[in-house]
C-alpha cells in the first residue's frame, strides 16, 4: 500500500515568518494560450521539505551534495505526542533496530524532539529524522536540536503527514529537488507499507 506523507505545497503550513507558497498562471488555454504553464514562488522549507546540513551549519553540505541514501529506504514510524526525551529516542531507536529499520526514524504525532533525544539520534548513526512539525525542535527555538542533527549529517524530513501511517517499519522515498547550493528543498514524499 503507497501513503504520500506529503502537504500540498500552496495550502501547506509554514513556519512561522516564512513566506506562503504563491502561484502564478502563466500560460492558459482557457485565455487562449497554447498550454497551461504555471510559475511558482515559495521557500525551499514550505510544506514538506528536506533540510540539509546548510540550513544551520554554513559550511555543511548543501541539498545538492547529501546523497540520495538517506531519503530511500527501510524506515521506522514512531507513535509520540510532546517532548522527544533521551529515554524516548533510547526506546524508538530500540524499536526501530529490533523492527530491522534503525537508519531512518520517522516521528508520527504532535512532537518536539529535545537536544538530549537529537544527541541519542546523532550517536545512533541515523540517516534521517522525520517529523509532522515544520521544525524538528521546538519552534521558538530550532537551532540547537538543528545543530546536533545536521552537524551529524542527519538530515531533516519536516512537515510530513503521517495520519495514515502505521507505527513500525515502511519503505520511504523522500527525494528532494536538486537546488544547487541550497540549504533544503521541498519534496514528494511517500510510504510503501
Amino acid at each position: 500500500m503507497l501513503i504520500d506523507i506529503s502537504q500540498e505545497v500552496f495550502s501547506c503550513n509554514v513556519f512561522p515568518g516564512d513566506p506562503q507558497p504563491v502561484m502564478d498562471r502563466v500560460m492558459s488555454i482557457e485565455n487562449g494560450d497554447v498550454c497551461n504553464l504555471t510559475g511558482f514562488s515559495m521557500c525551499a522549507h514550505n510544506g514538506t521539505h528536506v533540510d540539509a546540513p546548510f540550513h544551520f551549519i554554513n559550511n555543511g553540505k548543501t541539498i545538492d551534495k547529501v546523497g540520495l541514501e538517506a531519503f530511500v529506504g527501510d524506515c521506522f514510524v514512531a507513535q509520540h505526542t510532546g517532548d522527544v526525551t533521551e529515554k524516548d529516542a533510547q526506546l524508538i531507536m530500540h524499536k526501530a533496530a529490533e523492527a530491522g529499520a534503525a537508519k531512518r526514524i520517522l516521528i508520527k504525532g504532535k512532537a518536539t524532539v529535545t537536544e538530549q533525544a537529537a544527541q541519542v539520534f546523532a550517536d545512533s548513526g541515523l540517516l534521517l529524522v522525520g517529523n509532522e512539525s515544520q521544525t524538528v525542535g521546538p519552534e521558538n527555538a530550532p537551532k540547537r536540536v538543528h545543530d546536533i542533527l545536521l552537524g551529524a549529517e542527519i538530515v531533516l524530513l519536516e512537515g510530513i503527514v503521517l495520519d495514515k501511517a502505521p507505527e513500525g517499519r515502511c519503505f520511504l522515498s523522500a527525494a528532494p529537488l536538486c537546488l544547487g547550493g541550497c540549504d533544503g528543498a521541498p519534496c514528494r514524499a511517500y510510504l510503501i507499507v
